[in-house]
């Protein structure tokens, strides 16, 4: 640098006549571009630092897994970088939040993939914050009946509730407030304060009165919410029921018609039904004696008739198909015979008649009687039994061929193991 010299009373420049490179162990260009190579640098690491910093803060060096929520609206104050957390606890961060094209709020969120293994695909998810003014966070909340299923990556949820804001709330009272005319409510309010004034008692005590009668009320709420739910099981059994209902509603009006046009008719009826009671009363409290004795005469008659009233019905029944029947073709009587062989005759005293049989006549099986079918045979204790064990059944030569082709023949009957015995 010049050096400046006062000569004079005056300052005059001197210039140094000793080169920079003569000074010792130093070199002209080395001093000229070390500094800035230097500073350059610093500047380079601490753009480095602070970039690493803020990409650390924004987890850029974390890994994390996508998962998509749709809202209606995001709410105020929901930025990138806002906390996402499952039961309080953060588990991730919103990476972007974007509009669908029919208005919807898109939230990205970035979830640690370690922490989304415990979320069930069907948690609920909100929108929430701490304060009326605070940021906004993503919250999953389980479900009372959790998924066995996690939440996967990419998957897409729907929020549930976004919280109402300072802002949200102000609108509707502004748009309630634009609706109210001041003078109309100042007059409402100028009423209800005349109507209160010196009644603060009547109030207190009405206050009273109804908190006594909700404290009585009060253990009834079980059974009022119960008929609450069957309310639409019974309203709907009802509606189904609607349709008859008025049908019987309207037979009813058409009978409560008629009785009234039938009204001169009906009571000459009950006048006659009267009478008839009177004369059936004096019959009856007369006869009552004899009618008794009647009742005890026909006991046995109607037991027995009881007992027969499969015969009885199958003998009207037969009557009846008889009388429907068509009439011959040609007018006569038609008699039908047959030869049978014989079976074994009576033996004494095992073939004696008996009456032993219980149980009253059978009609199972006989009328109508099917084709190509045979009604069961009943055989009862009544003596002899022709298809009891032991009877020899057709004998081809029994005694009534003998006796037929050669008159009566002495000796007791024999079977057919019998031959060359006398008989």
């Amino acid at each position: 640098m010049p050096n400046r010299m006062r000569r004079g009373g005056s300052w005059s420049a001197a210039t140094d006549a000793r080169p920079v490179a003569s000074a010792p162990g130093l070199h002209f260009g080395a001093r000229s571009y070390r500094r800035p190579v230097i500073g350059l640098l610093s500047l380079l690491v601490i753009a480095g630092v602070v970039a690493l910093a803020v990409a650390t803060f924004n987890g850029r060096f974390t890994k994390t897994v996508p998962v998509t929520v749709l809202s209606d609206r995001a709410g105020l104050l929901m930025d990138r970088g806002a906390k996402v957390k499952l039961n309080g606890a953060q588990i991730g961060s919103v990476s972007d939040v974007t509009t669908t094209a029919d208005g919807r709020a898109r939230l990205t969120l970035a979830v640690d993939p370690a922490r989304l293994q415990l979320i069930p695909n069907n948690a609920h998810v909100q929108i929430a914050a701490n304060t009326v003014f605070g940021a906004k966070s993503v919250e999953f909340t389980p479900p009372a009946t959790p998924s066995d299923t996690a939440l996967r990556a990419g998957q897409v949820l729907d929020a549930d509730h976004v919280t109402v804001e300072v802002n949200t709330i102000f609108d509707d009272l502004n748009a309630v407030l634009s609706h109210i005319d001041p003078p109309k409510l100042n007059a409402t309010l100028s009423a209800v304060s005349s109507a209160f004034s010196g009644r603060g008692e009547l109030l207190g005590q009405s206050l009273t009165d109804m908190n006594e009668f909700l404290a009585t009320f009060e253990p009834a709420l079980p059974a009022f919410r119960q008929g609450f739910e069957a309310l639409p099981t019974v309203a709907g059994a009802y509606a189904d029921a609607a349709p008859d209902l008025m049908g019987i509603i309207r037979n009813a009006t058409r009978i409560s018609r008629t009785l009234t046009e039938k009204q001169p008719s009906l009571d000459r009826f009950l006048v006659s039904t009267i009478g008839m009671a009177d004369l059936g009363n004096d019959v009856l409290g007369s006869n009552r004696e004899p009618l008794a004795g009647l009742m005890h005469l026909l006991v046995p008659t109607t037991d027995l008739t009881n007992e027969y009233h499969e015969a009885i019905t199958c003998s009207l029944q037969g009557i009846t198909d008889f009388v429907r029947k068509p009439p011959a073709p040609v007018p006569g009587v038609n008699d039908l015979g047959a030869l049978t062989l014989g079976i074994e005759r009576y033996r004494y005293p095992q073939d004696l008649p008996k009456v032993a049989a219980t149980g009253g006549p059978q009609c199972k099986g006989q009328l109508p009687l099917e084709f190509n079918t045979f009604p069961p045979k009943v055989i009862a204790d009544i003596g002899t039994n022709p298809t009891r064990y032991g009877n020899q059944g057709i004998l081809l030569n029994s005694d009534g061929l003998k006796q037929w082709l050669f008159g009566p023949i002495d000796g007791p009957p024999r079977n057919t193991a019998q031959w060359g015995q006398p008989g």
